[in-house]
């Protein structure tokens, strides 16, 4: 006569046996299942994790999820040992990557808020060279190109306003901005 599994002794029920009860919500059988399974899941995440405290938390999370997934677990695709390792791999391997970018994040933050000694003097010197490049190339546009750079760069107004104040099309000032910003970036060497 063939034993009923809820007659069986927790013994000698297997991981599937015990998943597929914990699929229909026995907390005695995934007490079971914990009991059966914690030490090698357990192992496999330490070794990962290598810190104790967050293997413990990593721990937890997985046999969380295998308590609220137990029932996607497909018999057919493989055993349940394997799908709670897979489950608990991939637990650890996502907690290894958040730490690392929390790391990562971490360590950009410091070195962007580490004072870098500014030589001021170099950082003038070179404002004024690019200054004097700048007023350089300008010369070298026609007075109407220099006129719109200058409204547009240096008073901040936009290509409508332009138009207002010079009295002349909108198209116009656009010419003008695009063939005095194409002459400026030849004078001045910019490469796009």
């Amino acid at each position: 006569m063939e034993e009923d599994l809820d007659q069986a002794p927790v013994a000698a029920l297997t991981a599937d046996d015990l998943l597929q009860r914990v699929a229909s919500g026995d907390r005695g059988a995934f007490s079971d299942l914990y009991d059966a399974t914690s030490s090698r899941l357990f192992g496999l995440i330490r070794r990962l994790i290598v810190d104790p405290s967050q293997s413990e938390e990593v721990m937890q999370d997985v046999y969380l999820e295998i308590w609220q997934t137990s029932t996607r677990f497909d018999q057919a695709k493989g055993s349940a040992l394997s799908w709670m390792f897979t489950l608990a791999h991939r637990r650890a391997v996502d907690r290894i990557r958040s730490a690392q970018a929390s790391r990562d994040r971490d360590m950009r933050i410091g070195v962007r808020d580490l004072g870098v000694p500014v030589d001021t003097v170099a950082e003038e010197a070179e404002v004024r060279i690019e200054h004097e490049k700048v007023h350089e190339a300008m010369s070298q546009l026609s007075d109407l190109q220099r006129e719109c750079v200058s409204l547009a760069y240096y008073s901040g107004l936009t290509h409508t306003e332009i138009a207002a104040k010079l009295s002349v099309p909108l198209g116009t000032v656009k010419t003008r901005l695009r063939d005095g910003m194409i002459r400026l970036r030849d004078v001045l060497g910019v490469t796009t």
